[in-house]
């Protein structure tokens, strides 16, 4: 086991502050796994973990005496929680697990030193330990040279490490993603042949990790890892079945390629309006936003292929795949929406941009507009520079239309210029039916024309009223 004083962590001091806690009640304490691994880095150290020969009840006593409060939420894994010098922290007994082979649920036991517990952890990068106070780093498995390597690999036999685990597959590929490493080739060849083995895991769990590796600085490394090893065709196969499909532009390898572009101009564009972070849903809606071509697929006589309706179809497609991955309805919902609008933008041709075109357009889109701007200009992956250059322009231009009518009038909440009460009571009729196909002419015309006094709105609702058959003197 190498064990030495390694220069390259700095531990925040709360973690000294807590380690002399527990070395004076005579206990080791560790930084462990992640924080570890980030410090080597030099990335932000978040979230400290912390791992100690104490069992669950005298790691209780030791933090109740010393946080502003504790929990023990996770107590029956060894994790106790605490407010520690106004930070979370969460300090587990060393575990010498065991797995039943059928769920990814541990058998929990736990261990008594460090090395065992460093052991059972997913990979060599996260398997390394620093001692508190006296800062002794602990690294068994050559995760200081897997890092320095740029390499993910577990620190045992892969293939009995995805069996305990098989999350553990998926973690590979958003690590993968998240530091800019290689699988080691093994471990890959692991998550190929037991692939399989991620149908143990429940729908919830497979969700959370594949948003959090969307979520990452390049996606698209881990991904093209989940769709190599067949991964991905266990809770994502409309994404492999991309790959099939060329693209009608001709201008990308295949639909797979485009796709993994689109999202790559997301990820750039994303901050644009929103600089709070990774926009998943964006993200998400970029990469499935063709998904219904393999469905769609037409080859002309000519040699050709066409896809007509496959903005229509890809949104059912990314709603049925996101409901069984149990993403919140409004998530689901707004991906379709996206999905099913994304081609609108290139329905009007060289003609232009009318007042009405611009008002539906902003009204169906509604609270997506902003993301609908973005995935728009995401999907221009071509080659040829004058048409992109083209297209952009195109877009800029859009873009001032819908400001330049947005200073006349508000597109964000176009509804019809008379209410039901006001229909109501110029047709003489209660509620029903015809009220509501009222309304929804009243507001036809207001996206065709914009807004209209209360005297024409009346006009034209009394016009329209005599041609349903309708008049107010009857009632």
């Amino acid at each position: 086991m190498s064990e030495s004083n390694h220069n390259a962590i700095t531990v925040p001091p709360l973690a000294d502050d807590l380690g002399e806690l527990f070395t004076a009640a005579g206990h080791q304490l560790y930084l462990v796994g992640g924080p570890v691994r980030d410090a080597i880095l030099r990335r932000g150290v978040h979230d400290l973990d912390f791992t100690t020969d104490a069992r669950p009840d005298e790691t209780l006593r030791l933090l109740k005496a010393a946080c502003t409060a504790t929990w023990t939420t996770g107590a029956e894994f060894g994790t106790i929680g605490g407010v520690f010098r106004g930070e979370q922290v969460e300090v587990t007994t060393f575990r010498a697990d065991a797995y039943d082979g059928i769920t990814r649920n541990p058998i929990v036991a736990f261990g008594d030193n460090i090395t065992d517990d460093l052991k059972r952890r997913d990979f060599t990068i996260n398997a390394m330990a620093v001692s508190l106070p006296d800062h002794k780093f602990v690294d068994p498995h050559g995760g200081i040279t897997d890092l320095v390597q740029g390499t993910i690999q577990t620190p045992g036999s892969a293939e009995t490490s995805f069996r305990d685990d098989p999350l553990r597959m998926l973690r590979a590929a958003r690590f993968s993603s998240q530091l800019g490493f290689d699988i080691e080739s093994s471990t890959f060849e692991a998550m190929h042949n037991l692939a399989d083995e991620l149908q143990r895991i429940t729908a919830e769990r497979i969700r959370d990790e594949f948003v959090k590796l969307i979520a990452t600085p390049d996606p698209v490394r881990g991904l093209k890892a989940l769709v190599n090893t067949g991964l991905a065709d266990r809770f994502l196969p409309e994404l492999s079945a991309l790959r099939m499909e060329i693209d009608e532009h001709a201008q990308h390898k295949d639909v797979y390629e485009h796709s993994l572009q689109v999202l790559q101009n997301a990820i750039e564009l994303e901050n644009r309006y929103d600089d709070t972070g990774p926009d998943t849903i964006l993200r998400i809606a970029a990469l499935l936003h063709d998904i219904g071509k393999p469905d769609t697929k037409r080859v002309l006589a000519g040699g050709g292929v066409t896809f007509y309706h496959h903005d229509v179809v890809g949104a059912k497609m990314a709603r049925k795949r996101m409901r069984a991955l149990k993403f919140p309805k409004s998530e689901i919902e707004t991906v379709a929406h996206l999905i099913f609008l994304h081609l609108r933008f290139y329905g009007y041709g060289q003609d232009g941009w009318t007042d009405s075109a611009v008002r539906r357009y902003v009204n169906d889109a509604g609270d997506d507009l902003d993301r609908l701007h973005l995935l728009v200009r995401s999907d221009v992956t071509t080659r040829n520079k004058r048409k992109a250059a083209r297209l952009k322009a195109d877009y800029d231009s859009f873009e001032e239309r819908i400001a330049e009518i947005r200073e006349k009038e508000d597109l964000a909440a176009v509804r019809p210029d008379l209410n039901g009460n006001e229909i109501m009571e110029l047709l003489g009729i209660g509620p029903g039916p015809q009220i509501g196909k009222a309304w929804k002419h009243l507001k036809e015309l207001r996206l065709e024309h914009g807004p209209m006094s209360r005297e024409e709105a009346r006009a034209h609702l009394t016009e329209w009223a005599e041609k349903e058959g309708i008049r107010p003197e009857e009632h």
